[in-house]
């Protein structure tokens, strides 16, 4: 049973590395941008990627950076109001071709924001739509019929902690911050009684 991990893990991996750095490095120069001009980073998404996106505004807010999570469906009824100019919104599709998102990006073209992609696929209309586009390779999800979100949501993940630390680290974020915003549970214990060197 643990060549099932084995070959999962070798599977993430490999989309990792086919991610393009500078691409991602761009991603990453927008954003710690839209932050220190005093704008938001707004993820969207649909399904699966929703945990994703909520995870990725947790970690944003609790070191004090602005984000916000957009549901795709809700966007349309009326939650584009807290898109604002200047903002940075990253969509969410594995396909690129979610209807709901591709409607929402339409509605989105003529306003002053920065739009992102992460997507795993190169040729869609939304890699088509929007020219910040994140790409990574995925050869299979992990599940027994190649279908099931798994393995691409695993990914979003990573990407998404991975950005919010570059973001801190470009912006020198010190553990003060997130020690004033997660006051509760084991963690607030922690460091209530520690001095943090980092």
């Amino acid at each position: 049973m643990i060549q099932y991990f084995e070959e999962l893990m070798g599977t993430l991996d490999d989309a990792i590395h086919s991610m393009d750095e500078r691409v991602f490095r761009k991603l990453v120069e927008d954003s710690v941008r839209t932050i220190q001009s005093g704008h938001k980073i707004i993820v969207s998404g649909l399904g699966k990627n929703v945990p994703i996106c909520e995870k990725f505004t947790g970690s944003m807010l609790s070191l004090g950076m602005d984000a916000y999570f957009l549901h795709t469906n809700s966007a349309i009824h009326g939650d584009m109001g807290v898109i604002k100019d200047g903002d940075l919104v990253i969509i969410l599709t594995k396909s690129g071709e979610t209807a709901e998102s591709v409607y929402l990006v339409d509605l989105l073209a003529d306003r002053n924001i920065t739009m992102w992609l992460l997507s795993f696929n190169p040729d869609s209309s939304l890699t088509r739509k929007i020219p910040n586009s994140l790409i990574l390779h995925l050869k299979h999800e992990g599940d027994l019929w190649n279908i099931m979100p798994n393995n691409s949501t695993t990914l979003n993940l990573i990407v998404l902690q991975g950005l919010v630390m570059h973001i801190a680290k470009e912006l020198n974020i010190q553990i003060d911050r997130f020690k004033r915003n997660h006051p509760g549970g084991h963690i607030g214990a922690v460091l209530s009684k520690e001095v943090i060197v980092g």
